[in-house]
């Protein structure tokens, strides 16, 4: 299917370019702030290795997560109510480049600083990602969901993977001239600011606002949240079965982002050079997984495509966690790209389809909680199973599995026919409503 046939009527290519543009810019800071740099830099540098350092970036980043959590769905509420989303989607991405760049002031020492502007970076990163999402419903037609959303990822990681590559060559030159990791690493903080900064612009020049204002009185951050959640229950069980299900799998998915170059550290024996190569395989395979995947999502449906993804995690995990050899590891490292690409983007692909079509800032703020629910628990888990196991981070992998399990068991129980059918009675009524 051509791409114009993708998309909604009135929906230009430049305008959905101008919407995966943003998946471009936000992708580096992921990469080089919580994947590949400025964790290594902080539990290294600026913490200087104590024992604490991991569980507290840990503990800092599941704080951000708790943040988010409680926070979207009444902000996406007002965003749907004023029709706002594009304005939440300026603030955002200005409060997490502002809070990127300050990152580039901490040094040895500036634990309290460097876990403070952590926080409020991770923060308005996720609230971001949550609006960017809520405007794929308005670009893309219904059938083409998966498709487009494999767009807007698998271009996500390019821009993730230019950030690291921009980011390793400053490291390299600074190497080579005999400087130190609290030489260089602000630098990069700045660059990977930068980047996100130039890279947002056409999301803001060209990206419209297309779900009319609601109107409707918003509730307070909590009430709203609790009465989303009981609202899923008696009138989108299905939505409400697709939000357990990410909850599930996203804490292996998690797991994975946030840990692996701690795996590949501590029990392959990966040095920063060979764990900054293993990011860019993951994020390669990531977006021809994301890309591709698109298009097999809308042919074979959303749920089978789902579900194969997650066959594809469990997979993983086991090569994984007895790989000895090191080819055997970047095999795991490449499917596991493959899975992250097909899997996020097949999420977000099936909240899109099963949202109400006049609320979707705040039924993909409702996804955004179930995914920091499981950004907390898993890493977490993770954690606390190598602290009991004695440091055996195989076994911690390996136990990881038991989350992609258990979203596939959820995903079972979930029929999206009937998801899709409360769908178009909830459109339905907020026609009528209006």
């Amino acid at each position: 299917m051509a791409a114009g046939a993708s998309l909604r009527p009135g929906v230009t290519r430049r305008e959905v370019w101008a919407w995966a543009m943003y998946d471009f810019a936000n992708s580096g800071y992921t990469t080089v702030v919580l994947t590949t740099v400025f964790n290594a830099y902080f539990v290294g540098v600026v913490a200087a290795g104590r024992d604490w350092s991991t569980l507290a970036l840990t503990a800092a980043l599941s704080l951000s997560y708790l943040m988010v959590m409680f926070s979207m769905p009444g902000l996406g509420a007002r965003a749907d109510a004023r029709s706002a989303k594009r304005r939440l989607l300026f603030t955002s991405t200005v409060g997490c480049v502002a809070a990127t760049a300050i990152l580039a002031t901490v040094g040895p020492g500036d634990v309290f600083w460097g876990l403070l502007w952590i926080v409020v970076s991770n923060y308005f990163y996720c609230v971001g990602e949550s609006t960017v999402a809520a405007f794929l419903p308005g670009i893309a037609r219904h059938e083409a969901l998966g498709r487009v959303s494999g767009w807007g990822w698998s271009f996500g990681y390019f821009g993730g993977m230019l950030t690291l590559g921009l980011s390793l060559v400053v490291a390299s030159r600074a190497e080579a001239d005999g400087l130190s990791a609290m030489h260089y690493v602000p630098w990069i903080m700045v660059l990977t600011a930068g980047v996100f900064a130039v890279a947002a612009v056409p999301s803001f020049l060209f990206l419209r606002e297309r779900t009319e204002a609601g109107h409707q009185p918003v509730e307070s951050l909590v009430r709203r949240l609790v009465g989303a959640w009981r609202e899923t229950r008696q009138d989108f069980p299905d939505f409400r079965r697709l939000l357990l299900c990410g909850a599930c799998y996203q804490a292996g998915i998690a797991v994975v982002i946030t840990l692996a170059a701690v795996y590949a550290a501590q029990v392959m024996g990966f040095g920063m050079q060979r764990i900054m190569m293993l990011v860019f395989t993951v994020n390669i395979a990531a977006a021809v997984g994301a890309f591709a995947f698109g298009y097999v999502q809308d042919r074979i449906g959303h749920k089978p495509a789902l579900a194969l993804t997650l066959v594809g995690w469990m997979v993983m995990v086991v090569v994984a966690s007895v790989a000895v050899e090191v080819w055997l590891f970047w095999v795991a490292a490449g499917l596991a790209g493959l899975c992250m690409g097909t899997s996020q983007s097949a999420g977000r692909a099936m909240v899109g389809a099963l949202a109400p079509a006049h609320r979707p800032a705040e039924f993909y703020a409702l996804w955004t909680f179930a995914i920091q629910l499981a950004a907390v628990i898993g890493p977490l888990s993770y954690g606390v199973l190598v602290w009991v196991s004695g440091g055996n981070h195989r076994l911690a992998l390996l136990c990881t599995g038991v989350f992609f399990v258990a979203g596939l068991w959820v995903l079972r129980r979930l029929d999206f026919e009937r998801g899709m059918q409360a769908r178009t009675a909830a459109a339905g009524a907020g026609s009528g409503n209006r």
